[in-house]
């Protein structure tokens, strides 16, 4: 059996995953694996509320800074990426903590699911994307719906390119990949974990949102998004969609306001954090933990107690 250990630090956009992740590796002799959709690209550090080195404080961190915001990050790209960074910490005698909000990643990872090896239909594939243009996000979020509704209600809409893989899914097989992505998820673990999942009061987490989006603009975010911009970086690139970049590049092409932006950043935050929260639930094996009124010292011991029990550290 001799399960490699693994921790995962996880919970909704703001929750406060960065702080409590850098005390619990200082703790365990722990390295950082992120798993974040944005904290991957290289010159987006703000919109992403990436990990600034002063935070890190010495502890190792993976998968940051890793990618051109031109290149696709995908979470077949992801798990081999984390593949390579277990591989290294287990190496060096550390403990690997896996922090983030993306759950598909954490859950692609955990349960080392097996990616379907059907060829790529290009054609198909190019043919969904026209239609998304001309047609809208929303058109053909329904055609998922048509044929696959528990694939539409874990996909948001504006994920076009999850939506269009979903479609061709179903099109090259006849199987819906809601189907397929439920059995792989029934998969054993090979590691010896603990699923954390940070959580505060709805009220005090849409504060917490609405402050950080505040703190962005403060440090910048509007010269960051026209430095990318001037780079060449474009609308249409996946990382350009992030949250908090596309609603300013929209304000800069005219579209809207400086307030309708800043007002859909903290809207869209907000229901971003909704939605990890409910995929977090659907999860087995996960462990809830309440910020809410306590400090960091007692939520670590807390945390320590439980990686004792379940043999991943004597500290």
């Amino acid at each position: 059996m001799n399960k490699k250990p693994l921790v995962i630090l996880t919970g909704p956009t703001a929750a406060g995953k960065t702080a409590l992740s850098i005390g619990l590796a200082k703790r365990i002799n722990g390295a950082i694996i992120s798993a974040d959709s944005m904290q991957v690209y290289r010159h987006m550090d703000i919109g992403s509320a990436k990990v600034t080195p002063e935070e890190m404080d010495g502890v190792p961190h993976y998968l940051i800074d890793v990618l051109e915001p031109s290149e696709e990050f995908s979470v077949h790209t992801f798990k081999q990426m984390a593949e390579a960074a277990l591989e290294d910490i287990y190496e060096k005698g550390m403990i690997p903590i896996v922090v983030g909000g993306t759950g598909f990643y954490i859950q692609a990872l955990l349960y080392d699911i097996q990616f379907t090896d059907t060829d790529t239909d290009t054609e198909y594939r190019e043919k969904m994307e026209k239609l998304a243009e001309s047609n809208g996000a929303d058109w053909l979020h329904e055609q998922l719906r048509a044929v696959d509704p528990e694939a539409a209600e874990q996909i948001h809409a504006n994920n076009v390119k999850r939506v269009i893989r979903a479609l061709e899914y179903f099109h090259q097989t006849g199987q819906k990949i809601s189907e397929h992505n439920e059995t792989e998820r029934q998969r054993t673990s090979p590691y010896n974990y603990v699923y954390f999942v940070l959580n505060r009061d709805r009220a005090e987490l849409y504060r917490r949102i609405d402050y950080r989006v505040d703190k962005m603009l403060e440090r910048g975010l509007l010269d960051e998004v026209k430095a990318l911009k001037e780079m060449g970086y474009t609308r249409d690139m996946v990382a350009m969609k992030g949250l908090g970049y596309k609603e300013v590049l929209d304000y800069f092409s005219g579209e809207i306001t400086l307030e309708e932006a800043i007002y859909r950043v903290k809207r869209d935050s907000r229901h971003f954090a909704k939605r990890q929260l409910t995929w977090f639930r659907r999860e087995r094996d996960v462990t809830w933990v309440d910020l809410d009124g306590r400090g960091e010292d007692d939520v670590l011991e807390d945390l320590l107690d439980l990686l004792r029990l379940k043999g991943i550290t004597k500290q």
